[in-house]
């Protein structure tokens, strides 16, 4: 497991689409670490595993923060990237485990109370939605009461903007996710900047 402030969970980016092309892309994701970005995660929802090998193989060697692979153990493997993250729909945490050296990190999303016994042996969880979904959202005190029960470092996910960042580690988080707010700017080094300025430090 990391450690609760594990410098890597700070601002974690997670990829929207292809829309400039794979050198487009990761243009982007060195702006964003150029801007303090601390981890990658990959997700291209509507790409193929050959895609997202090639894009991944691009991230990894051209970022020096780790690149995670959204729910693909393959696809992480075949490309060197330093973990894979799992969503109620992957194959379970405990499935993967024994199959990965212990460095390999291992990431699980949580949404409800149901969700904590799957992410038991993750290294870390993210949390959401926090804002931004109707009456799906889990609001901060929601987000608190799972972030003290997983027993996890814990990434808030979902709708975070800068002005919200304060209040939700107070909450317990150990770092933010953000999606469109950096990707989907046409400056993500500036927008990376404005929300690792917003994380406290420590």
């Amino acid at each position: 497991m990391m450690e609760p402030h594990d410098p890597r969970l700070r601002l974690c980016i997670v990829t929207d689409d292809l829309r400039d092309g794979h050198a487009g892309l990761v243009s982007r994701a060195l702006a964003a670490e150029r801007g303090g970005a601390t981890l990658l995660l990959l997700r291209l929802k509507h790409a193929d595993a050959s895609t997202l090998v090639e894009v991944g193989r691009a991230l990894v060697s051209a970022l020096t923060l780790p690149v995670i692979v959204s729910e693909r153990l393959d696809v992480a493997l075949a490309c060197g990237a330093a973990g894979v993250h799992l969503t109620a729909t992957s194959m379970p945490v405990v499935a993967i485990r024994p199959q990965v050296d212990a460095s390999f990190l291992i990431g699980a999303s949580v949404s409800t109370a149901a969700d904590l016994d799957s992410a038991a042996l993750a290294d870390y969880v993210t949390i959401g939605p926090v804002f931004g979904a109707g009456d799906a959202s889990l609001g901060v005190e929601g987000f608190r009461r799972l972030a003290l029960a997983c027993g996890r470092p814990v990434v808030a996910i979902g709708g975070m903007t800068p002005t919200a960042v304060g209040a939700i580690y107070s909450a317990g988080a150990s770092g933010v996710a953000v999606i469109r707010d950096v990707f989907g700017t046409a400056d993500p080094e500036s927008a990376a900047r404005v929300f690792g300025a917003s994380v406290p430090p420590g």
